[in-house]
């Protein structure tokens, strides 16, 4: 099992408040992540028909024969249960007593903002990290990274790449998107699902997609949202400040996977990743991913933006922390150019509290260039504050 740099975040919440719950998508290594923290708490998974059946039925039964500390898996399949739980916390005072997992955000944010409001920490848990992989002594070149991706089952067990993404799809991003919805046309959904790995990094247009797909733009709206809900991707805001200029209102989305937004480009290797007209778009998916997840993992809100005014002038990523914004940008080439500068430099005259900034690039140097620093992509998560 690999270590995940969550893991002390997570140690720390458990001495803080009395249940945990950690989200994040299928097979991100919630379960592990809970069980190595937690070896000694016993185990219990919604996931189980009989189970949830005793749970539905007689909760306190339930939580009878599986008293705290427990691990109580996939608790957004019962979220009446959360009532009950509430109940026994406030009979105790120990700490880290429930550690709750599960993968949709909705069902889970209803239930806790009406039982454990006040009582319950919450981890995002995404797929591992390049510093995670590294740290395990799995290294790899930029196109391997994108198209194998960061699920930690790939990593643990010998799996082919396709296969596995495959029967991720087919298993977990079609029932989730059922569970959630009814979707009528779920050829619809699949195309929809295609040409969202195709506009990586793009603005969101309700109406193109619309146009392509063939349904509603109120049809897209709810599709994206369950996509979102079920982590499969995630859309990344513009930033808004008064800079005197009509600034973009959409938001990029991004897969929370690239691995998986890989497979739905049908790339079967890295070398084809490296041919294809899309790899600056993995690319920036990548890297963008993993700011979310160095955030995540220390347990902050996301605090990531985009910037783009009317003139096309965009910072692909920025971070507000510390009442600075610290400008990224991302470029897939591994040779630096005086260019890919640019707009760092216009972007720190529009705003005063913009710090120096970042070119995240693919080459191996890494040095300040001026006022902008230059880092290669794994290091990423360790620039992110």
């Amino acid at each position: 099992m690999i270590p995940r740099k969550i893991q002390t975040e997570l140690a720390q919440l458990a001495k803080e408040y009395k249940v945990i719950t950690i989200t994040g998508p299928r097979q991100s290594g919630k379960t592990t992540l809970a069980e190595m923290q937690f070896p000694d708490y016993d185990y219990v998974n919604l996931e189980d028909p009989e189970t949830r059946m005793l749970a539905e039925k007689d909760a306190k039964e339930f939580l009878h024969r599986h008293p705290a500390p427990v691990i109580i898996d996939e608790i957004q399949r019962l979220p009446l249960l959360l009532s009950y739980i509430q109940v026994e916390c406030d009979k105790s005072n120990k700490k880290g007593q429930y550690i709750l997992t599960g993968s949709h955000q909705p069902a889970l944010k209803a239930g806790i903002s009406q039982s454990l409001a006040g009582r319950t920490a919450i981890l995002q848990l995404l797929p591992l990290s390049i510093a995670e992989l590294r740290e395990a002594g799995i290294i790899m070149e930029r196109d391997e990274y994108i198209f194998k991706g960061f699920m930690p089952q790939l990593y643990e067990e010998n799996i082919d790449v396709t296969r596995f993404y495959r029967n991720y799809y087919m298993t977990y991003v079609e029932r989730d998107a059922r569970q959630l919805v009814n979707i009528k046309n779920f050829s619809a959904f699949e195309i929809f699902l295609k040409l969202l790995a195709g506009r990586i990094g793009q603005l969101v247009n309700l109406q193109s997609i619309s146009n392509d797909v063939g349904v509603s733009a109120s049809t897209i709206s709810e599709w994206l949202s369950i996509l979102e809900a079920s982590y499969i991707i995630f859309r990344l805001p513009p930033y808004f400040e008064n800079f005197g200029k009509r600034l973009t209102k959409s938001a990029k989305i991004y897969f929370t996977e690239v691995g998986l937004a890989a497979y739905l480009l049908d790339l079967e290797n890295p070398e084809m990743v490296t041919r294809d007209p899309l790899m600056g778009n993995l690319f920036e998916n990548m890297v963008v991913a993993e700011a979310l997840k160095a955030r995540y993992n220390r347990g902050k809100d996301a605090g990531l933006y985009f910037f783009r005014d009317s003139n096309n002038m965009e910072i692909d990523l920025l971070q507000s922390a510390g009442r600075k914004l610290y400008p990224f940008e991302i470029k897939a080439a591994r040779t630096y150019s005086n260019d890919f500068a640019k707009n760092i430099k216009k972007f720190r005259q529009l705003n005063n509290k913009t710090a120096n900034g970042a070119v995240i690039y693919s080459g191996e140097q890494e040095q300040n260039v001026g006022e902008v620093e230059l880092l290669n992509f794994t290091s990423t998560g360790n620039k992110i504050r």
